[in-house]
């Protein structure tokens, strides 16, 4: 009988992996260009797609566009005009070096920290990879 009820607490507590096996395409950047300004309306839509906080793929974004920004509402305001292009290859770096895990190519992972280091830790096949880049 303790048993069973470890065994239920157990299958409660385990993270569930999707396994369906449609591709994984991350949404294209919809913004428009306003003045000498770039909005990108669709950012928390993408944050939550990846499943990753959307002040860390703002960051990344500010960061590696080499930008000045700022969060408003649901939209990412930067400081420059920008074309979709160059953003969405940001973003798929993002995804690439955040979310995809590099051994099955699923984006089935989280972030994890163990003694300061983070660490991308793929909940279908289990592999973990430290990660380079700095947020």
């Amino acid at each position: 009988m303790e048993y069973e009820k470890l065994l239920e607490k157990a299958y409660n507590e385990i993270k569930v992996v999707d396994t369906n096996s449609d591709r994984f395409e991350v949404p294209a950047v919809k913004g428009q260009v306003a003045g000498k300004n770039t909005i990108i309306t669709n950012i928390t839509e993408i944050a939550s797609y990846i499943r990753r906080p959307l002040e860390n793929l703002a960051k990344y974004l500010l960061k590696e566009l080499a930008v000045s920004g700022k969060m408003d509402n649901s939209r990412l305001i930067l400081n420059r005009r920008l074309s979709s292009t160059l953003v969405n290859e940001k973003v798929q770096l993002y995804v690439k070096e955040f979310v995809l895990c590099h051994e099955c190519k699923k984006p089935d992972t989280e972030i994890i920290s163990e003694k300061g280091i983070k660490f991308k830790h793929c909940l279908a096949c289990g592999a973990k990879y430290p990660i380079k880049s700095k947020i």
